[in-house]
Formats: C-alpha cells, sequence, structure tokens
C-alpha cells in the first residue's frame, strides 16, 4: 500500500467520526485570565538567541534518500548539572552514523545557567558533546553522589555520561554495560524494584534498513517510510547493581516479551500499589502499559484500554505523559499521535483499566489534523491545577502534497485545567509563538530563572530550539520543591505530594521521564493561586507503605529542599 493509499484509508475511517466536539477545538479563553495575560502579552514568550545566548540548532542531515531518523529527533532537557540551584540545558543534535556523514562536525550542546537570564556554552569543558546520532537524554543520579548523569540515546549506540562533580562529565557507557545497540529514542530512570536505586528503561524504535524504498510507485516521488514496513523490536531495562555497571534485565523482568516501536516513555504508578509502571507509546503498534509486579512486567496495554484506539486501531503514538488532571489521587495517561487519529486522554478508572476522555475536553478536536510529538502536564499558571502543553509538527515533509489539511510545520497547544477533568484551548491568546507553525519535537519544562513559573524548551528538528519564559503565573504564589531520597531513590521517583493551602487540596506525582525524548526540571512547584499561606504538605515517599512525612508552617514564593527522613526542609 503506499502512503497516499493508506492515508485514504484512515481518513475514510474518520468519517464515522462526525462532528461532535467540534467547538471545543477554539474554546475562548476565559474573560478574567485573558485580560490578565493580555496584558503581559501572553502567558509565554519567546527568549531570543540574542538575549539567551544560546547559539545552536539542530542539523537533521535531510536527504535526497529520505532515512527515517532523519525527521524524528531530538530531545532537549533541563537540569542543574553543577548543583548551583539554577537550571541548565542540555541539547541532542545528530551525527555520523551509517546513513549520514555531516559535512562538518556536529555536537550537543550543554549551557551553563548565568542566573541572570543567560548560558554559557560548556560542552567542551564538560565533555557531553556526544558522538553519534543523537536522538533524546535522559537525567538522573543513578549513583547517589548528588550530581545528575546523562543518558544520551542514539541510532548505532547510546552514551552513558557520569557527572564528575567538577563541572566534568566521563563517558562510563562501556564499563557500565548500557550501550544499547539498535536505534534508541526515549529513555527514562526510575526504581522498579525499589532497592533505592534508579535503574534504566531505553525505548528501541523499529529495525531500521536504509535500503528499503518508500514512496509513491505511480509517480516514483519518495517519501519517509511508515514505521509499519520496519520489523518491531524489544525495549531494554538494565538493573542498577549499585557499582556503577547495570545488568539488562529486559528478558527476565518480561519486558523483551513485548515487540513495538517505541518512541516515549513515562514510568508512573498507576494503580497506587508502589511499584513503578511503565506507559510506552508505540508508531503503528499498540501502546504498551507494563504494570511492574514486585519487579517482574505484565503487558496490559490492550487490556486495560490504552493499546489501541475506541475503533481497535493501533495508532502512531509518540509523546506520553502521566498526570492526576482530574484530581482524584489517581494518575492518568496521554498519549499523542499522528494526524487524522486524535490525540488520547486516558482517564484512570481505579481498577486497572482507563477510559479515553479526549473527545468530551476538546483535546481530541483540537488535534485531529496535528501530528504530536513532545506532551507535559504541568501547572503554567500557578492555580493549583494540572495544564496541557503539547507540540506538534508532521514527520513528513511533503504531507501538505500528500493530504489535504494537513502541513509539516504546525503550532503548538496549551490546554487549561480546572482540576476537575476540564480542559479549555488557550492557545490562542498565550503568545506569539502559539501563532506560530514549526516541526516540533521534544518538550521539556523547567523554572530556569527560578521565579516560580514553570519555562519551557522546544526542541525543533533541523532548526533552533525555542526557549519560553512563563509569563502567566506573575502575582500567583506557590511553593518550591526538591526531593532527595535516602531509603528511596536519589531522585525520589514515584513521590506522592499533597498540600492544602485553605480551599485548595492537591495531589502531584514525581513521575519518571515523559514528553518525548526530553527531561524536565526534577523539582515540583505547587500551585496556590491567591494563596498566601500553605496549611500543610505531605511527602509519600516511594516503595510499597512508603513513610509519609507532613510539614506545616512553611514558606511561600521560594525553592525549598526536603529530605527522606529529615524533619525539617531547607
Amino acid at each position: 500500500m503506499s502512503f497516499r493509499d493508506d492515508r485514504r484509508a484512515r481518513c475514510s475511517r474518520r468519517r464515522f467520526l462526525g462532528t461532535a466536539g467540534l467547538a471545543g477545538a477554539g474554546a475562548l479563553l476565559p474573560l478574567p485570565w485573558a485580560r490578565a495575560i493580555a496584558a503581559t502579552g501572553g502567558a509565554f514568550a519567546e527568549v531570543p538567541a540574542a538575549a539567551s545566548g544560546i547559539h545552536w540548532r539542530h542539523v537533521a542531515g535531510i536527504s535526497p534518500q529520505m532515512y527515517e531518523p532523519e525527521t524524528n529527533g531530538a530531545g532537549c532537557a533541563f537540569l542543574d548539572y553543577d548543583g548551583d540551584g539554577w537550571m541548565d540545558i542540555y541539547l541532542v543534535n545528530s551525527g555520523r552514523s551509517d546513513f549520514y556523514t555531516p559535512p562538518h562536525s556536529l555536537r550537543n550542546a550543554l549551557y551553563r545557567n548565568n542566573h541572570d537570564g543567560t548560558f554559557t556554552d560548556v560542552t567542551e569543558k564538560a565533555g557531553v558533546s556526544g558522538g553519534g546520532y543523537g536522538m533524546g537524554v535522559a537525567v538522573g543520579d543513578y549513583d547517589g553522589d548528588g550530581h545528575p548523569d546523562l543518558y544520551v540515546t542514539q541510532y548505532g549506540r547510546n552514551i552513558l555520561y557520569h557527572n564528575n562533580g567538577d563541572g566534568t562529565f566521563s563517558d562510563v557507557t562501556e564499563r557500565a554495560g548500557v550501550a544499547a545497540p539498535g536505534w534508541s529514542t526515549s529513555a527514562v530512570w526510575f526504581d522498579y524494584d525499589n532497592d533505592g536505586r534508579l535503574d534504566l528503561f531505553v525505548c528501541q524504535f523499529a529495525k531500521f534498513d536504509p535500503k528499503i524504498w518508500c514512496g509513491d510507485k505511480l509517480t516514483h516521488q519518495k517519501i519517509y517510510c511508515r514505521p509499519n514496513v520496519y520489523p518491531s523490536m524489544p525495549s531494554w531495562l538494565f538493573h542498577n547493581n549499585g557499582d556503577g555497571t547495570f545488568t539488562d534485565v529486559s528478558k527476565s523482568s518480561g519486558i523483551a516479551a513485548s515487540l513495538g516501536k517505541a518512541w516515549g516513555v513515562v514510568a508512573a504508578d498507576v494503580n497506587n500499589d508502589g511499584w513503578m509502571d511503565l506507559f510506552v507509546a508505540n508508531d503503528t503498534v499498540a501502546n504498551f502499559l507494563f504494570m511492574n509486579h514486585r519487579g517482574r512486567f505484565e503487558e496490559t496495554g490492550a487490556l486495560a484500554g490504552v493499546g489501541y484506539s475506541e475503533f481497535g486501531l493501533a495508532r502512531s503514538g509518540m509523546g506520553v505523559d502521566a498526570g492526576d488532571y482530574d484530581q482524584d489521587g489517581w494518575l492518568d495517561l496521554f498519549v499523542s499521535n499522528i494526524d487524522h487519529e486524535m490525540f488520547a486522554l486516558y482517564r484512570n478508572q481505579h481498577d486497572g483499566t482507563f477510559s479515553d476522555a479526549a473527545a468530551s475536553d476538546g483535546i481530541a478536536a483540537a488535534t485531529l489534523m496535528l501530528s504530536g510529538w513532545g506532551v507535559k502536564f504541568f501547572d503554567f499558571d500557578n492555580d493549583g491545577n494540572p495544564d496541557l502543553m503539547l507540540v506538534n509538527g508532521h514527520p513528513e515533509p511533503q504531507i501538505a502534497r500528500l493530504a489535504h489539511g494537513v502541513s509539516y510545520d504546525e503550532r503548538p497547544l496549551l490546554f487549561r485545567g480546572d482540576g476537575r477533568g476540564g480542559f479549555v484551548n488557550v492557545s490562542a491568546g498565550s503568545g506569539a509563538v502559539f501563532q506560530q507553525a514549526f516541526a516540533g519535537r521534544g518538550l521539556a519544562v523547567g523554572d530556569f530563572d527560578n521565579d516560580g513559573a514553570v519555562d519551557a524548551l522546544i526542541s525543533v528538528n533541523d532548526a533552533a530550539p525555542i526557549l519560553l519564559r512563563n509569563q502567566a503565573a506573575a502575582g500567583r504564589h506557590w511553593l518550591g520543591v526538591r526531593l532527595i531520597g535516602k531509603k528511596s531513590n536519589p531522585d525520589a521517583i514515584g513521590a506522592k505530594l499533597t498540600y492544602r493551602a485553605g480551599d485548595l487540596e492537591r495531589h502531584r506525582w514525581q513521575v519518571g521521564g515523559g514528553s518525548f525524548l526530553s527531561a524536565h526540571d526534577p523539582r515540583l512547584v505547587l500551585g496556590l493561586g491567591a494563596r498566601r499561606k500553605l496549611d500543610w504538605l505531605e511527602v509519600r515517599w516511594p516503595q510499597p507503605g512508603g513513610s509519609i512525612q507532613r510539614f506545616t508552617e512553611l514558606p511561600v514564593d521560594r525553592y525549598i529542599t526536603i529530605t527522606e527522613g529529615d524533619p525539617g526542609w531547607k
């Protein structure tokens, strides 16, 4: 079947959708909020390179041969690599591979935060320039020394950079045993066996063959192949041995039994049993929900209702995230798909199953003609309610010629949540970036200027990244929390925070990974809205029956650090 024939078949299926819910696609902003945001020029403002100092761009190596990896990368990250309390930035680039020889040297980039809104390129000094066709990045303190380490996924082999704590990193991939040859995409650090150490899950995409030709047989016009022409592959799970090495437990854990074409992954305890589960987005293959049974995984995606669409079809899953968007105490799931498939918002039914609420919330209608990648639940306006940002862009540069109403460059979306399960599309009034079309891929969120308003970083295929400063939370109160595990894993992945401020009570989780090829600020910002006092904060540390600590007399409008077992905060 040609690309055009396949597109026609998928479009014909969509005729049964009708027009229900389409009114939500262009929903108007709530008036009081809209007026406040309009006065600032939008919820988010782009920080130009001349102001930030980030003079770097992604190079995809786009070629007439249209090799599949060219159009899918790459990712980005916020991290505090030097421990100064300010978010630095890491950007992933392509590079030499068996299908691409760059005309000049390409490298990833690490930018140190100068505390004044600007960044300095420290890549060479830090020793993290990469060394292959890069895809994504995962950040985690795998050895518990207090310094975040970098795992860079690539087509070919991956790289583990150990943070030396002096501003430099060392490539310890071979000793650690985590090269994972093949085509890796997203990765996530999480503690799957509750031994207090961060383990590593790595998505593997299809078995790519540069010799496969795809296109229109009538016109001989070449296009990028759909993933269904490539064989499915198993992903990897590496167990942290506690001595700087890892053991491949993909087979013994049950992970390798499921063959997929994995793009995105998030680690989250979706059944509240204290064991971290995995939700994996697959392209043209059913999504996976790996339920953790004390260190062994059972794949339940189809049974849980998150594997296929409501029509029983495998979609083109790319980005994923987990968050309690309706504040019922259970984590829900989100996955972005390609055009004519709609994105999915899976509401947790508390019994191991999920229902897709995207249509009722207007998300399905707004995303019908879009192709999504990076996605993140976060409270961008600090009112205490989870919101949602989506980064979009089609993988086929010629799509406008092949399909009516679909474009390669697409606008991002911003949805404002009400904390009860409702969303409003506020993209139209949230800043100039939401009126711009580009080939968005990765999305990382983090507060790079430490003002309590969570900012965003978007990676763009074959172009410069976009740094966004949050202007929507001005005047709203907040508390930023950094968690440090002791008995639990160092990054406290899996911890649950519950807090109350007057009439507001909310739940937040420290999930692992999420989005697409990207990593986020590890600090959690708890929005209070107009409330000036936080009554109490409870931290439930990871593991079954994990200890619960309650804190009162907490400050607002600042960041604090809470260490597991310590009675106070810093």
